[in-house]
């Protein structure tokens, strides 16, 4: 009986064993999130019904099936690789969001708002126009569509150089996503509401359009007045000090009705 014991005793797991049980099932769970919805997802199905036919073919003795598939799996895997490259690239940037990683994202976002900010008070400084939306939940794709493809590192200095008077992109508006500018010289939609203030022009009733339309935050720099305000949710807030820039940049949005002048509509 004692021995009987002992060797039920080796086939309870220990908590080693269930911490790589744990590890191994959060590994696979969040594999199948990432994979949900794409090709991947069939190419999975796929291999999962190949591995069915190639288990049978070895057990009912079928030697040109199980050879067959014996060298497709061989090369297959560097096959999927290559095909499957963009789905591969998509998932690792999803897992880099995880909360696990998302120190390493505050600290890289500190840096995108610093380029903004000092890009802006540079701007600002030269009454030079600019009109900057930074992408949210809501994609920008369509917008940064009108535009030229930049895809370069957010800087200072390289939203000055689109900004610069007489520029080909300096007119029209720069797509921000993430750490990268996506576009410039992006057309945006204009707002029909009424702007009370005749100061604001174009860029204004472009940057409050974009504002109705998506949950970008949009940054603008009066070429004429210098000032820089700041739309979100169809509400702009005019003459925005730097601290504040920095502020609603950083995710700390007003409540809703407070910290923004709200627009009438037209009529």
């Amino acid at each position: 009986m004692r021995s009987l014991w002992e060797q039920l005793r080796l086939l309870l797991p220990g908590w080693t064993d269930l911490l790589e049980i744990v590890i191994v099932a959060a590994l696979a769970y969040r594999l199948l999130i990432l994979l949900q919805r794409t090709r991947a997802m069939q190419m999975l199905l796929g291999v999962g019904l190949l591995g069915g036919i190639y288990f049978m073919a070895r057990i009912l003795d079928l030697s040109l099936i199980r050879t067959l598939l014996e060298t497709l799996f061989q090369y297959g895997a560097i096959a999927a690789l290559v095909v499957f490259q963009p789905e591969l690239r998509a998932a690792l940037a999803r897992l880099g969001q995880s909360r696990m990683l998302r120190v390493f994202a505050k600290l890289e976002s500190r840096q995108v708002v610093d380029e903004i900010v000092g890009a802006v008070d540079q701007l600002s400084r030269t009454n030079t126009g600019a009109i900057i939306a930074l992408e949210n939940e809501v994609g920008l794709d369509e917008y940064a569509g009108t535009g030229s493809p930049v895809d370069a590192r957010v800087s200072q200095e390289m939203l000055s150089a689109i900004f610069t008077p007489l520029s080909p992109l300096h007119d029209g508006a720069v797509i921000i996503t993430g750490d990268t500018i996506k576009a410039a010289g992006a057309i945006l939609p204009l707002t029909q509401s009424h702007l009370a203030d005749r100061s604001m022009g174009t860029r204004h009733r472009a940057a409050l359009g974009l504002s109705e339309e998506t949950d970008a935050l949009v940054v603008v720099v009066s070429e004429e007045t210098a000032r820089i305000s700041v739309c979100h949710a169809g509400r702009i807030e005019i003459g925005v000090t730097l601290d504040r820039l920095r502020e609603l940049l950083e995710g700390t949005l007003p409540e809703r009705g407070k910290g923004f002048r709200l627009m009438p509509s037209a009529g």
